[in-house]
């Protein structure tokens, strides 16, 4: 990733020096690092926010009982981790924080119940079902309030940031579906192991 951004940022350097905009690039360059500087900012606190309140449902118990009533659901699709392992609880605060939109703060769950996965895996340098699983699920995510891009619209002066919630909404829960099957039936298969 380190070299194309390396080969993307030179590329540009260099047409800009041989189509002689070197002042248009300085200028661009710029403007845009402190934009990019004030998004992650605007965005931390969205995800701050987030965090804290899934910190706060992990501590109060909250996660566990979520956990507990999606138990049965969890199993179907995890069907080799067991009950109560940590992996669980990563993955449903990692899916809970994936459907309100606050993606960048599921991460860090999301890594924490990779971890917690390969401990269960027998064959280390190969991902496991529910390691496949769970990365299928989460790259597909069902968004019911996606926060990152309503905050994108209002920064760009949308009129009315909301009105993707609907078809965003529609749009993960079949994607996810779509993926969830898919992952099943290859794993029939054999080849999602």
């Amino acid at each position: 990733m380190g070299k194309i951004w390396f080969y993307m940022l030179s590329i540009g350097i260099v047409g800009s020096i041989i189509f002689d905009n070197l002042g248009e690039l300085n200028k661009v360059i710029l403007t845009e690092a402190s934009r990019g500087v004030e998004f992650a900012i605007s965005l931390a606190g969205v995800m701050a926010l987030w965090m804290g309140i899934m910190n706060i449902a992990k501590d109060s118990g909250l996660i566990e009982k979520i956990g507990h009533k999606l138990n049965p659901l969890m199993k179907k699709l995890f069907p080799s981790v067991p009950s109560g392992h940590k992996a669980m609880s990563y993955m449903v605060m990692n899916i809970a924080l994936n459907m309100v939109g606050a993606g960048n703060g599921a991460t860090a769950f999301g890594l924490k119940a990779m971890g917690e996965l390969q401990t269960l895996n027998n064959k280390k340098d190969t991902a496991s079902n529910d390691m496949v699983m769970f990365l299928v699920i989460n790259i597909s995510s069902i968004q019911i309030i996606p926060f990152t891009m309503l905050k994108v619209r209002m920064d760009l002066g949308s009129q009315n940031p909301g009105e993707i919630i609907l078809t965003t909404l529609f749009a993960t829960i079949v994607s996810t579906i779509v993926a969830i099957i898919t992952c099943k039936m290859l794993q029939g298969n054999r080849r999602c192991k």
